[in-house]
């Protein structure tokens, strides 16, 4: 049974996430005290110390000999079966389309179902698990909830991101996504794309692994958890000097990162900028189908009790800001994500406590 007491002790771990990003948003719209240049400066700073120092930090804790390799499959399960899913829609929306006739736009209609296809798995597949999930979860259900949540972030940013990079390529390469301006483009443009799509599967792969290696929370991922076997396997101990200064920049990367969502939010015109109906469906994918099919491959696989618990509720978390940055630099959608990473981080918390208290509830 949860008490008021478990909700306070949640709360009261999520609030300075909230005072961070509360600070951030008001230090520009309504303080001034930062440029959108400088906004950019404090996200590098970010993105390439603040957070990769974090992530290393609790990767380099986990025990690679003792992984929970159930729960990893059911949440690789969950999002097989929101591929499915998403594939399934797609090609019945194609065949549809194809119905109706290349006049009425057949194959325009065939690329916004693989477009939305990628959206889709975005906003119900890929959470906010380092910076939101690792606090949250550890207040809910403590260090065991923390290390897991921990596996589960580092085999996002280490495969399903480079994943979903791959899918924008293959978008990208089979002339999907042109700019509106090529629409109206001659039939010979339009055989033209169709040659592009006959490039291999090595040169997409080649493009997201250039990507990939010039992202440092896959460099920070990685190399947590090699340095975690070489610590595990032999016994050694991180020499001190090492471990303070990973520590010093790693405690500034949970409340730095929150505040450059707030510098992320104010720097928007408006919280929802794609309107209600995209919102409306950018939320029920976020907030509902990711953790109906979470719970339904972690039963599947046997989980039970608070690890049940807490798959369902790690997949209840806001949105990774990872997917807009990758839905804004190829065009596709940066709308709807920056609507679910902004509206989605602001109602997840009563969401995420509601999920809490109902599950206690449940015999699990």
């Amino acid at each position: 049974m949860i008490g008021w007491g478990d909700v306070y002790k949640v709360v009261a771990a999520m609030a300075p996430l909230y005072f961070a990003l509360g600070l951030g948003y008001g230090s520009v719209r309504w303080w001034k005290l930062f440029t959108p240049d400088q906004c950019d400066a404090v996200n590098r700073l970010v993105a390439y110390f603040s957070v990769p120092f974090f992530a290393f930090d609790f990767a380099a804790r986990i025990d690679p000999f003792a992984l929970s390799y159930r729960v990893l499959a059911a949440d690789a399960l969950a999002k097989l079966a929101v591929v499915l899913s998403l594939a399934a829609w797609a090609a019945a929306a194609a065949s549809a389309s194809a119905h109706r006739g290349a006049a009425a736009g057949g194959g325009k209609g065939k690329d916004r179902a693989v477009s939305w296809c990628i959206t889709g798995f975005s906003l119900a597949a890929l959470n906010n698990t380092l910076v939101v999930g690792v606090p949250l979860l550890d207040a809910m259900y403590g260090k065991w909830a923390r290390d897991l949540i921990v596996q589960i972030s580092v085999v996002q940013i280490i495969v399903y991101f480079p994943a979903l990079l791959l899918a924008f390529e293959a978008r990208r390469a089979w002339g999907a996504g042109k700019p509106a301006a090529a629409e109206g483009a001659a039939e010979g443009d339009v055989e033209e794309s169709g040659e592009t799509a006959a490039r291999s599967f090595w040169p997409l792969v080649r493009a997201v692994w250039m990507k990939v290696a010039r992202n440092p929370n896959v460099y920070a991922g990685v190399l947590g958890v090699a340095w975690a076997c070489v610590t595990n396997r032999w016994h050694i101990e991180t020499p001190s000097i090492i471990e303070g200064s990973v520590l010093v920049m790693s405690k500034t990367g949970v409340g730095l990162a929150m505040f450059s969502m707030g510098l992320f939010m104010a720097l928007q015109e408006k919280i929802v900028v794609c309107g209600a109906g995209p919102t409306l469906l950018g939320m029920a994918l976020r907030f509902v189908a990711g953790p109906a099919a979470t719970a339904a491959g972690a039963v599947a696989l046997g989980l039970r009790g608070d690890v049940l618990r807490l798959a369902i509720i790690q997949a209840a978390l806001p949105q990774s800001i990872t997917t807009f940055v990758f839905a804004k630099e190829y065009a596709l959608h940066a709308d709807v994500l920056s609507t679910a990473v902004i509206f989605g981080t602001l109602a997840s918390l009563p969401i995420l406590i509601v999920y809490y208290i109902v599950l206690g509830l449940v015999r699990c």
